[in-house]
C-alpha cells in the first residue's frame, strides 16, 4: 500500500482523532503533576506536528485544484473555528475565577492577552498571562495560522515541481538549530519553551510530511517499506517522560524524537489498517480527540483549582470529568452555531474548494443523518 495515492484527500479518519485524545491525556496527566509524567507536557508537540500536517495538506489540495489559495477565506475560517470556544472560555474565566482565587490581581489581563494570542511570548518574557498558561500553544499555533499560508505558496512558486518538501525540511532543520542555539547562549528553560520561534518545529515536522505524503519523492516508497523498522522510535517517547522541568535535553533533543515519533503514528495511522490504526482508532480515545480543543481549554483552570486539595488521582478524574463536559457543552452549542454560520457563508465545509470529500460531506449536512454524523466529524478533525 503506497503512503499517498494520487488523488490524495483528507477524509475523516478516526485514528487522528484517538491522536488527539492522547495529546489532551498527556497534557492533563502533566498539569496534574502525576508522578513519573514530568514530561508529559511534550504531549502539546503532538498536536503541534497533527495541525501542521493537516493545515499544510489542505493548503497544497487547494492550491493544486485552484492555483491559489483564498487567504481570506482560510483566516476567517479559522476565525470561526477557533474564537467561539475560546471567547466563551475567556468570559467564563473573567467572571468565575475571581469566585475561586479572590486575590488574584490580572485575571482580565491575562485574559485580554489570551485573546489577542500573544501568550507565548508574554509568558517568556513578561510573566503574563500568570494563571492562563495553557494558552501559549494556541498563540504558537495561530502565528503559525497567519506566516505560513503565504510563506508555502511562496515555497511552492519558487520550487521545481513536486520539490516543495525539500525548503520545508531546510526550515525544520533551522528551527531546530535556532532553539539549540539559544540553549546554547544560556537561556532560561521557560524562555525558549513558550515561544513560537522556538517551537515551530513542531508544526513544520507536519507540514514536511504534508508535503511528502502530497509530492510523493522516490524516496518515500524506501521509507514506507521500512516503517515497521521506524516503529520503535514511539516506543521510546515513555522514556522522555523523566524529562522534568528545566531540563534543557527536552529542547535540545527530547522535543525532536517526539516530533518524528508523531510523523511515524501518522503515517501508521493514513494506512486504515493495522496495530496502531486500531489503538488510535478505540472509542473512547476518538471521541476524547474530538472534544480536545475544548477540554483543552478548559482543563488547565481546572486542574489547578483541584490540585490546591486533591490527590493527583482524584484530580486527574475530575479534571477530565469537568472538562469533558464543559467542552462538550461549548461544542453543542456555540462551536455548532459558529459552524452552520460559517457554511452558510462559504458553502463548503473546512477547506472544502481544496478537497472534494471534505466538500461534498459538508454540503450534504442537511441530507441523510450518516452524512451529516460524517461531515461532523471533518469539521471536528479540522486543525485546531
Amino acid at each position: 500500500m503506497d503512503l499517498a495515492t494520487r488523488n490524495f484527500t483528507l477524509g475523516y479518519n478516526p485514528a487522528l482523532d484517538g491522536l488527539r485524545g492522547v495529546a489532551i491525556l498527556l497534557v492533563v496527566l502533566s498539569h496534574a503533576h502525576v508522578p513519573l509524567f514530568d514530561g508529559a507536557f511534550l504531549g502539546v508537540d503532538l498536536f503541534f506536528v497533527l495541525s501542521g500536517f493537516l493545515i499544510t495538506s489542505l493548503l497544497l489540495l487547494e492550491r493544486q485544484a485552484h492555483g491559489r489559495i483564498d487567504y481570506a477565506r482560510f483566516y476567517w475560517r479559522r476565525f470561526l473555528r477557533l474564537m467561539p470556544a475560546l471567547a466563551l472560555f475567556l468570559g467564563t474565566y473573567c467572571l468565575v475565577a475571581p469566585l475561586l482565587w479572590p486575590s488574584l490581581g490580572d485575571v482580565y489581563q491575562d485574559a485580554l492577552v489570551s485573546l489577542a494570542y500573544l501568550a507565548d511570548y508574554g509568558i517568556a518574557f513578561f510573566d503574563s498571562p500568570g494563571t492562563l498558561l495553557h494558552m501559549w500553544s494556541l498563540s504558537v499555533e495561530e502565528h503559525f495560522y497567519l506566516v505560513w499560508p503565504p510563506l508555502l505558496m511562496l515555497l511552492v512558486r519558487f520550487s521545481p515541481p513536486t520539490k516543495v518538501w525539500r525548503p520545508i525540511a531546510l526550515l525544520y532543520l533551522l528551527s531546530w538549530l535556532w532553539r539549540l542555539l539559544w540553549v546554547v547562549h544560556g537561556q532560561q528553560f521557560y524562555e525558549i519553551f513558550f515561544r513560537f520561534d522556538t517551537r515551530v518545529s513542531g508544526l513544520l515536522a507536519g507540514s514536511l510530511l504534508a508535503a511528502l505524503v502530497h509530492e510523493r519523492p522516490a524516496f518515500v516508497h524506501w521509507l514506507h517499506q521500512h516503517l515497521p523498522r521506524a516503529m520503535w522510535l514511539p516506543l521510546a517517547v515513555p522514556l522522555l517522560m523523566e524529562l522534568g522541568w528545566d531540563n534543557q535535553g527536552a529542547m535540545v533533543w527530547g522535543i525532536t524524537v517526539v516530533e518524528l515519533a508523531t510523523m511515524v503514528l501518522l503515517v501508521a495511522a493514513q494506512q486504515r489498517s493495522g496495530l496502531v490504526y486500531e489503538m488510535l482508532s478505540a472509542p473512547t480515545l476518538v471521541k476524547l480527540g474530538t472534544l480536545s480543543y475544548g477540554v483543552y481549554l478548559w482543563h488547565y483552570p481546572v486542574v489547578r483549582y483541584l490540585r490546591a486539595d486533591f490527590s493527583w488521582p482524584v484530580v486527574v478524574v475530575l479534571t477530565l470529568a469537568i472538562s469533558t463536559a464543559l467542552a462538550a457543552l461549548s461544542l453543542h452549542t456555540i462551536e455548532r452555531w459558529a459552524l452552520r454560520y460559517r457554511d452558510r457563508k462559504g458553502g463548503q465545509g473546512d477547506a472544502g474548494r481544496a478537497a472534494p470529500g471534505l466538500g461534498q460531506a459538508a454540503a450534504r449536512w442537511r441530507g441523510s443523518p450518516q452524512a451529516g454524523r460524517r461531515a461532523r466529524q471533518v469539521w471536528v478533525q479540522a486543525p485546531r
